[in-house]
């Protein structure tokens, strides 16, 4: 089955070759390229023109990454899977053909989201951690305040993507297509398959649109981000992109509509209205951070 690779390209000249080269030692030889490119004034564009390989080339939008992630996945058409790709990693051989044989054992008419996890690397690709392994279960309660999906690691079924088309116009607004992704699929009752098995060598530079989170350097970002209120415009956002959209479960919507009023509710109602949500994260400290940001009126 064909996969459409989904790359989002932005002065990516310097790390690019290397991305391009993983794509030919696939062993799922099925698939073609899309690249959106943003407006790049370096090299990038005429690399991939060059390349030989099957790439179809597309105008990006000009708003930021998120948005151009979400430009190709109206760009995707009919494929009958999508997989999201950054410029500046290096995929491991098995990567399509893990998430083409884990998403073809599903049922076709149900909308599924792969992700995995990855090798976390310096500039020069030297293994520094491999991305942490969550232990809760994936669903629409957890989407709503964190995302566990990584982007680069991301393929839909045909299902999914016909779920992100529908989406689309709703979501001018969010900061991030993966998160967004991983909310609209659980949402409409959708599963979440995560592979415990590093798929990809996840580049780290100074050029990086969004890092590794697992470090203390990424924990007190996190909190400078709750403190001045970026944490909670990103969920407003997110709110303002769900509310519309029919494909929601009668669960998903309950959910959603009391998360979204108990955020506005004076303290102690807040704080019972968004237990009755059911929100959690992942691990005890980020959940701690959560209520404490919901206290403060910062969730």
């Amino acid at each position: 089955m064909t996969v459409a690779i989904l790359m989002a390209l932005y002065e990516g000249e310097r790390h690019l070759q290397a991305q391009l080269d993983s794509f030919r030692e696939q062993t799922h030889r099925d698939w073609h390229l899309i690249v959106s490119d943003d407006g790049s004034k370096d090299g990038g564009p005429a690399i991939l023109r060059g390349s030989g390989l099957p790439v179809t080339m597309i105008e990006g939008p000009r708003q930021g990454f998120a948005q151009n992630f979400l430009h190709l996945l109206t760009a995707a058409g009919d494929a009958p899977y999508a997989a999201l790709s950054d410029q500046d990693d290096v995929w491991l051989p098995e990567k399509l053909a893990r998430a083409v044989d884990r998403l073809s054992r599903l049922p076709a008419g149900r909308p599924v989201l792969y992700c995995a996890r990855t090798i976390i690397c310096g500039p020069d690709l030297q293994p520094v951690a491999q991305s942490p392994r969550w232990r809760r279960p994936f669903g629409f309660a957890n989407a709503l305040v964190q995302n566990v999906a990584a982007g680069n690691t991301i393929v839909l079924n045909r299902a999914a993507l016909d779920l992100a088309q529908a989406a689309v116009a709703a979501a001018a607004g969010i900061s991030a297509h993966d998160w967004w992704l991983y909310q609209i699929v659980t949402g409409a009752g959708g599963l979440v398959v995560r592979d415990d098995a590093p798929v990809l060598l996840y580049r780290q530079h100074e050029g990086n649109q969004m890092g590794r989170n697992d470090t203390a350097r990424a924990a007190l970002s996190r909190l400078s981000q709750i403190a001045d209120g970026t944490f909670r415009r990103w969920i407003d956002a997110n709110i303002a992109a769900l509310m519309p959209l029919p494909m929601l479960t009668t669960e998903s919507r309950t959910r959603l509509m009391r998360f979204a009023e108990a955020r506005e509710a004076p303290l102690a109602a807040r704080l019972r209205g968004l237990r009755r949500a059911g929100i959690y994260r992942q691990t005890r400290a980020a959940n701690a951070a959560m209520w404490g940001a919901a206290a403060a009126g910062k969730l």
